[in-house]
C-alpha cells in the first residue's frame, strides 16, 4: 500500500485508556521521519527533517525486545487506501507505524528499534512490486508471487514478518509462512487487538527461531568437532601380530575427545611392532593439531623404514615447522618390539619411562638415564637407542605424564612414577589385565586426585601371553 512518501503514523487502540503522553512520542524516527507531538489521535502529519536526524541506512541486525523504546512496526506496500488498525504496545504506548512503498525506502526504514515488519502483499494476479534494483522479484525465470517477500526475508533476517492478504488469497498466506513469515493475516479482518497479538506472537516466534537456529548450529558444530577428532585419534596397525593391544585417552579439556597427547601403533612387513606415545606441552586444539601431525608424521616416516635417531630428528624438524612459537615442545616414548617379540629398543625424548612388567614379576620402570632431551628444546639433540630384554610372556605400559602427575590426596603430594608403579602392581597382582587394568587404573589415578585430572592422560598398553601378577 504506497503512500506519497514515506511516513509515520501514530495508532491507538480504541478501546484502551487514554494515551499516554510520552515525551519520545516527537522524536525523530528513522531516515527523516517525525511524530506528531499531539498526544490525540490524530491524522499524520508529513515528515519533517531536522538536524541530527538518526541515519537509518544500515538495516537492523538484530531487532530489540518490545517495550524498550515503543513498539515500531514497519509497514511495507502500494495500495494508498489500505491502512493498519491504531494499537498500543504492552505498555500503554502509542505504537509507531512507518510506511514504505517499495523495498528501497523499506531498506532505508528498518532501523534498530524496528520489531516487526508488515508487508501487504499484491492481490493474486496483479503485478509484483519492483525489487530494490526495479526489476520484478523472479525465481527460475518464472514470476514469483512471493518475491517481495522473500527478497524481505533476505533483507531482515533476524525481524519477524507478518503477511497482510485478501481472505480469497488464503493459501497464498499459508504459502507466505511455509517460505518464512511468522503469519498471515486477512487485511479486511484486521482490528487492533487482533493486530496486537499477531506482532507479539510474531516478533517472539522469530526471537525463539533464531535463538533455536543459533543452538542447533552449536550442535551442529559440536558434533562436527567430536566426529573430526574422534576420525584424528589412531587405528592400531598390528595384522599378523600376536600380541595384544588396549589403549585409554582422556583430553584435559572439558567436553574435548582430543589433546596435545597422542600414540599410535603399527606393525612394519619386518613383523617389528613399533609403538609410540607422546606430549605436547599445552592443552588447547592448537597442541591438539600438532600432536595428530607428529603422530602420522611418525607413521609414515616408520613404515618408510626410519627408527630412534634418524626419526625423532626428522620429527623434531617437523614440529620446529609447525608449531605456532618457539617456546612448544613435545616429549616422545618409542619402542621397536622385535618380531620374536621377546626383545625391544627403546627411544625416549623428556618422556616418562615405560612399565614392564614380565611372567612371575612385579612391573618395574625401563631405564630411562640415556633418554635424550624433549623434540624442540635443542637444534642438534641426539636420542640414543636402548635396547631391553622383554622373556616370553609380558605387559608393557606406555603413559604420558597426565597419568603421574595427580595429586594424592589434600596436600601437594604427586602420584610419581613409583605411585603408579606400585599402583598398577597392585591391580594386576588382583588379576586386572588389558582394558580392566587401564580402567581400574585411571580410575584409580582420578579418585587418588579427588577429581577429573586436568591435564591430558593417554595410556598405551602392549601384552604378550599370559603374565601371573
Amino acid at each position: 500500500m504506497s503512500v506519497p512518501i514515506p511516513r509515520q503514523r501514530t495508532a491507538v487502540l480504541p478501546h484502551e485508556a487514554a494515551p499516554v503522553d510520552d515525551a519520545r512520542d516527537g522524536a525523530a524516527r528513522g531516515a527523516g521521519t517525525a511524530e506528531p507531538a499531539d498526544t490525540s489521535p490524530a491524522p499524520a502529519e508529513p515528515p519533517r527533517p531536522g538536524p541530527g536526524a538518526p541515519d537509518a541506512a544500515a538495516p537492523s541486525p538484530a531487532p530489540s525486545r518490545p517495550g524498550d523504546g515503543g513498539l515500531t512496526l514497519l509497514l511495507i506496500g502500494e495500495d494508498p487506501s489500505s491502512s493498519v488498525p491504531e494499537m498500543r504496545d504492552g505498555e500503554g504506548r502509542r505504537a509507531r507505524v512507518r510506511t514504505a512503498r517499495n523495498l528501497t525506502e523499506a531498506e532505508r526504514l528498518l532501523t534498530d528499534d524496528v520489531h516487526c515488519i508488515l508487508l501487504d502483499l499484491a492481490p493474486a494476479g496483479a503485478p509484483e512490486r519492483t525489487d530494490r534494483d526495479g526489476t520484478a522479484p523472479e525465481e527460475d525465470g518464472a514470476r514469483d508471487e512471493l518475491g517481495a517477500l522473500r527478497a524481505v526475508l533476505r533483507m531482515a533476517p533476524a525481524h519477524a514478518v507478518l503477511v497482510l492478504t485478501a481472505e480469497a488469497d488464503a493459501e497464498r498466506g499459508a504459502e507466505a509462512v511455509r517460505v518464512g513469515a511468522q503469519d498471515y493475516l486477512f487485511r479486511d479482518e484486521l482490528d487492533g487487538s487482533v493486530l496486537s497479538r499477531a506482532v507479539r506472537y510474531a516478533v517472539e516466534r522469530k526471537r525463539a527461531d533464531l535463538a533455536q537456529r543459533q543452538l542447533t548450529e552449536s550442535r551442529m558444530l559440536a558434533q562436527e568437532n567430536r566426529r573430526l577428532e574422534r576420525g584424528l585419534l589412531p587405528t592400531p596397525l598390528l595384522d599378523g601380530s600376536d600380541l595384544r593391544f588396549a589403549a585409554r585417552y582422556r583430553p584435559g579439556r572439558s567436553r574435548a575427545l582430543l589433546g596435545g597427547d597422542f600414540y599410535d601403533t603399527v606393525r612394519t612387513p619386518d613383523g617389528t611392532v613399533h609403538a609410540m606415545i607422546g606430549d605436547v606441552c599445552g592443552h588447547g586444539p592448537d597442541e591438539a593439531a600438532l600432536g595428530v601431525e607428529l603422530r602420522i608424521a611418525w607413521r609414515a616416516l616408520t613404515f618408510a623404514g626410519l627408527c630412534g635417531d634418524a626419526l625423532l630428528s626428522t620429527l623434531q624438524k617437523v614440529l620446529e615447522n609447525e608449531r605456532a612459537d618457539d617456546e612448544i615442545f613435545a616429549t616422545l616414548c618409542l619402542v621397536d618390539i622385535a618380531p620374536d617379540g621377546r626383545h625391544a629398543w627403546v627411544c625416549l625424548a623428556g618422556h616418562p619411562a615405560p612399565l614392564l612388567a614380565r611372567s612371575g614379576g612385579a612391573p618395574r620402570l625401563l631405564p630411562y638415564e640415556e633418554g635424550g632431551p624433549a623434540l624442540g628444546l635443542l637444534p642438534r639433540a641426539r636420542w640414543p637407542r636402548r635396547q631391553v630384554v622383554l622373556g616370553g610372556s609380558w605387559s608393557l605400559m606406555m603413559y604420558t605424564d597426565g597419568l603421574i602427575e595427580g595429586r594424592v590426596g589434600q596436600g601437594n603430594q604427586r602420584l610419581g612414577q613409583e605411585g603408579m608403579t606400585e599402583l598398577v602392581g597392585r591391580q594386576m597382582s588382583a588379576g586386572l589385565r588389558g582394558e580392566q587394568l587401564l580402567d581400574a587404573a585411571v580410575t584409580e589415578v582420578r579418585d587418588l586426585n579427588g577429581g577429573e585430572l586436568t591435564d591430558d592422560v593417554a595410556v598405551l598398553l602392549l601384552d604378550r601371553g599370559r603374565v601371573q601378577g
